[in-house]
This record gives structure tokens, sequence and C-alpha cells, in this order.
């Protein structure tokens, strides 16, 4: 018989086994040693090295859930858009000033009335007016005096009283009155009055129909002389109004005379105003880098009104290649334009794009980020947020 003492046990009495079950019982003991060591100096398993997470791809167990459209290829005109404001015609613009100072004394429109041609403006009563009529009764008085002076002169020179000299000389007289009138008489006209109505009051009128788009002067206000006064008034015809832009240096070359412009405004949003383009500026502008792209637009119900912000989209002529997704395929996250592509099976990997601008048919052009024939999930922003958050 061997005796045995096994570690761990708190009776010291020791174990006797047979010397027949020795061997056996040597094997038993090593075995659980060796899983005592193990259980101390090392783990039982080895883990698994981590797996690499791709943030930009999505996996869904539904792929099917999720239409899919292939990127096209079509010729299309090239856009660009530009920010402007509406603007009036400068051609259908009339500053109005008055050629004589004085008070005003009666305003009888304001900033933003519509106006016929003919009607008054304003009264102002004039000290220069007051003089010019003087100066005109009194040329109306030398003029009558003058007549019958050559009428009396005719009259002796038949009869052989006189000689022709003195009948030339009042007839000389008569001229010189008679030019006097006209002229003071013409000057009074220019003031804005009428000589058969004479009057110290100037009636300042409208020269054509239009809107009253600037007002500079308010009643009972000083009127300076000409040379030294803003115009009182600035009436427009908004008939036809101009739509001013800046387009950069680097979109120039796509803008041409006589091109279409489509015209959006904040004002109008449901509403595209179209125009063409009628002249575009030789000068940069060394700030912006940008130059002036004037739009003529028909304004028959004055919608246009000058100070409004407009976008304009302008298409070229020529036709270039284009890559074009269905407009719900692209999803704006993060000042960013992003489309889901179909890798295959239910493997779908967002990528970021360069979006360009409308088509004709509502499909949205691809500057970069997608190949003709890549698959693309149609609807981007349902796939973002119902597609399960599995990622590779």
């Amino acid at each position: 018989m061997t005796e045995f003492m096994f570690p761990g046990r708190t009776d010291s009495t020791p174990i006797r086994v047979s010397l027949s079950r020795r061997l056996p019982l040597m094997l038993l003991l090593a075995a659980l040693g060796g899983a005592a060591a193990c259980s101390k100096d090392t783990p039982a398993a080895t883990s698994k090295p981590p797996i690499t997470l791709d943030p930009d791809v999505f996996l869904t167990d539904q792929p099917q859930l999720f239409k899919t459209a292939k990127a096209e290829t079509r010729a299309l005109p090239t856009q660009v858009t530009a920010n402007g404001t509406v603007s009036p015609d400068v051609n259908r613009t009339i500053h109005i000033t008055s050629l004589g100072g004085g008070r005003v004394v009666d305003l009888k429109v304001k900033l933003g009335d519509a106006v016929t041609k003919g009607q008054t403006l304003l009264v102002i009563s004039s000290p220069d007016l007051a003089a010019v009529t003087s100066d005109y009764q009194k040329a109306k008085a030398d003029e009558v005096l003058s007549h019958k002076a050559l009428d009396r002169a005719q009259m002796l020179f038949d009869r052989g009283a006189i000689a022709a000299k003195d009948l030339e000389a009042a007839q000389d007289a008569e001229d010189k009155a008679r030019v006097d009138v006209e002229t003071a008489e013409h000057h009074i006209q220019v003031l804005g009055a009428d000589p058969a109505h004479l009057s110290p009051l100037i009636n300042l009128k409208a020269p054509e129909s239009g809107t009253i788009v600037e007002q500079n002067v308010a009643g009972f206000e000083g009127v300076k002389s000409l040379d030294n006064t803003p115009n009182l008034f600035t009436i427009a015809n908004l008939s036809e109004v101009w739509v001013v832009c800046d387009v950069f240096e680097n979109d120039l070359g796509e803008v041409h005379l006589g091109d279409a412009a489509e015209i959006h405004l904040n004002a109008f949003p449901n509403r595209i105003f179209k125009g063409k383009v009628a002249d575009i500026s030789r000068v940069l502008d060394p700030n912006t880098r940008s130059a002036k792209v004037r739009i003529v637009l028909g304004n028959a119900d004055g919608a246009l009104r000058p100070g409004m912000y407009a976008v304009a989209t302008f298409r070229s002529r020529k036709l270039t290649a284009r890559i074009v997704v269905p407009a719900t395929a692209i999803m704006r996250l993060h000042d960013k334009d992003w489309v889901f592509r179909k890798e295959g099976g239910n493997r779908f990997r967002k990528i970021a794009v360069q979006a360009d601008g409308l088509a004709p048919d509502g499909m949205q052009q691809i500057r970069d980020g997608v190949k003709p024939g890549d698959e693309l999930v149609t609807n981007a922003l349902e796939f973002s947020t119902e597609a399960a958050e599995k990622k590779e």
C-alpha cells in the first residue's frame, strides 16, 4: 500500500491505495495538477480578432423593399444658376426735376403711386417763375408799343412824311419786341407754367405714365436750383423689367446673348418667369470675379417689383453628356449630397456626389460620384431611416 496526500484537503490523514493502482492514480494526479496550473496561468480560450466596420456600408435583411434605378447618360444643356435682383428698365425710367426753385405747397403723389401722363405731381411756389412772368408781361407791353409805332411809321411813309430808313427802324423794333415775347413765353413753358394762365405756381407734371419708384421731396420743402438738387421723383414704366444677375467668371462661357433663362422669386415660389439674356457686361467686378448679366422680362400684371430677390437659371444651347438619376435618390446631409449604391445582395454603400441641376423631366444631374449603370436606391431618405443599421 502507498500513502498519498492531496493538496487542498483539510484532513491530514493520508489516502492509502494499493500498488496495483499506483500508475493510474499517478496519471490522474498529473492531469489534475496540469488543469489547476492552466486555470491559474492562461485563459481557457483565445478570443477572435475584432472585425473592422465600414461606416459607409449598410446591410439590410429585406433589400427587396427598396426600389433601385440605374444612373443614365443624357445629352442635356449646361445649367448655370446666378443670384440677382429685379430692376426697372432704364430705357423706360424718367427722373423728374424742376427747372425752377421755390417751395413745395402741394404734394399730390407719393412713392409707389401709379401716375398717368400729364398728371400733376406737386405744386411749387417759385420766385423764378414769378420773375419770368414779369419779363413776359413787360415784353408783351413793349411789343404792343412797337407794333403801334410800326403802324404809324408805315402810314407816314405812305404819305411821304418820313424816309424809308425810319420805317425800317420801326420794323426792326417790332421784330425785336416779338422775339422778346416769344423768348419769355418759352421760358415760362420750360418752367412748367402756361403763358395763357399766368401764375407764380409751377405745376410739375408727369411726362409719361408709370410708377413712382423714387421720391426725394416732401411737403413744404424747399426746392433748390437745378444744378444742386437731386431728382424729385423717378417714374418707371414697369410693363417690362430687368433682372440683373452676377455670373461668375468660371460660368461665363456657358451664357450667351439670346439664351433662355428661368427666373424664380421668393415672393412667388410656385411661378417660373421666362425671359432672354439681353446683355452681358464686358467688365468683371474685381472683388467678386463676376459679370452683370441682364435678362428682360415682361411684367404685364405688375407682379415683378423693383428690388425683389431673384434666382436665374441659364441653359446653354450646346448639349453635353450628363449623368442623371431620380431626384429622390439624392439625400442632403451635413452640407453634402449622398446616394446609396447597391453592391449586390443586401449590401449598399453610401457615396458622396456633386449635384448640378434638374433636367427638364425632373431628373437630377450628377457631376461626380457615380458612373452610368450604377444601381441606386430611388428613395435615399426612406432607406436611411428604415434600413437596418447593420454595418459590415
